[in-house]
């Protein structure tokens, strides 16, 4: 229920925000998707049908949604690089030529250094590279097992202590890991947008870091970009103690509104712009469990109420135009937030451009 929440509970109660939020705010909503055929350890067979059921049924749910931009939700999916084959990708390849989101890499790992860390990561570009996805050679990021920087105490599930700078040297562009709570491998930093510095002698350098800020400039090794962490008191154990919200979409926990309400109002975003909140959450898709909530289109049901044109402008952003528009805010840009999807890395080569664009519709369907 609050395990470990000794690591972060302070830092929430610390920065709780209050104030009226500035109007119209934009929202971009970036949905993350530990995506892992292989789940459970299933055979070819039932790994195959999962990534065809989302070639199936994803597109008819995201087709009945657009935002203040014209665009259906994004999913980028977050592959695994020991999963790789290519029977796996291809549904993938399509619905990214269609116009539905990105790939980037996953990796779970234990008791690695950082040679084959550096190894294992290259070699999995260059595959996903031969679909034409990522950009300029460039990718996100999310650790498997949550253990980012080896950062579990027991040393389990990483073993690489200077994993930032290894990301860096290889290009990653930003870390979407957090948050992790309950784990312990959750930073005391939370709800933030910011740079961390490694220290390669020392495990979980990211439990610190410089937040980014309008007029900054990059410092340190890594950006990370944690979602919402905070309190649930919609949801209580014996009707009391409040839950943890820790930005995880799945079966046990689907979106509703007022959970959306909540991701809103941590306000995490670039110091100096809070009229842009970003809103990262994450799912686990292949797991079969998690199909009626994520094609039954409730999430953007819930969604869609704070997307009203007047007070709130929703934007479905992949992790890559999560990181273009982060860094367009820092470098002080003010125009539509909409011309700035391809700030710095523009689309993959897979990626068509503009794609699937309509008329948003005013006031947002239910």
């Amino acid at each position: 229920m609050l395990r470990n929440v000794h690591l972060w509970l302070p830092s929430y109660l610390r920065q709780r925000r209050t104030g009226t939020l500035p109007g119209p705010t934009h929202l971009f909503f970036c949905f993350c998707d530990h995506f892992e055929p292989l789940w459970g350890k299933p055979s070819r067979d039932v790994a195959l049908r999962r990534v065809q059921h989302w070639l199936e049924n994803y597109p008819r749910m995201a087709d009945r949604f657009r935002d203040a931009d014209g665009r259906p939700p994004q999913h980028t999916w977050f592959f695994p690089a020991e999963e790789y084959a290519p029977e796996y990708l291809d549904p993938l390849a399509q619905l990214c030529r269609r116009g539905y989101g990105e790939v980037e890499v996953h990796l779970h790992h234990d008791n690695d250094t950082a040679d084959n860390l550096k190894s294992q990561i290259t070699k999995f570009k260059s595959q996903l590279q031969s679909y034409g996805f990522l950009s300029q050679n460039r990718y996100a990021f999310i650790h498997g097992n949550w253990s980012l920087d080896n950062s579990r105490p027991d040393g389990r599930c990483c073993g690489v202590n200077n994993e930032l700078q290894v990301l860096r040297e290889t290009g990653c562009y930003a870390d979407f890991t957090l948050p992790s709570a309950p784990s312990d491998t959750q930073t005391r930093k939370i709800n933030s947008i910011y740079y961390a510095t490694d220290d390669p002698l020392r495990p979980k350098s990211h439990d610190t870091g410089v937040d980014v800020r309008v007029g900054g400039s990059p410092v340190g090794d890594l950006l990370l970009v944690q979602g919402p962490l905070a309190l649930d008191w919609h949801r209580r154990k014996w009707g009391l103690l409040p839950r943890i919200e820790n930005a995880d979409v799945s079966h046990r926990h689907p979106a509703t509104p007022a959970r959306v309400a909540n991701w809103i109002s941590q306000r995490i975003g670039v110091d100096g712009k809070p009229d842009w909140i970003f809103i990262k959450v994450h799912t686990h898709g292949c797991q079969e469990s998690s199909f009626p909530i994520l094609f039954d289109g409730h999430l953007h049901d819930a969604l869609q109420q704070f997307n009203d044109g007047r007070r709130y402008l929703l934007h479905y952003v992949t992790a890559r135009e999560t990181f273009n528009l982060i860094k367009a805010a820092e470098a002080g840009q003010t125009a539509d937030p909409d011309t700035y999807r391809d700030f710095l890395l523009p689309s993959p080569p897979i990626r068509p451009q503009n794609c699937m664009k309509s008329p948003p519709v005013w006031p947002a369907h239910r």
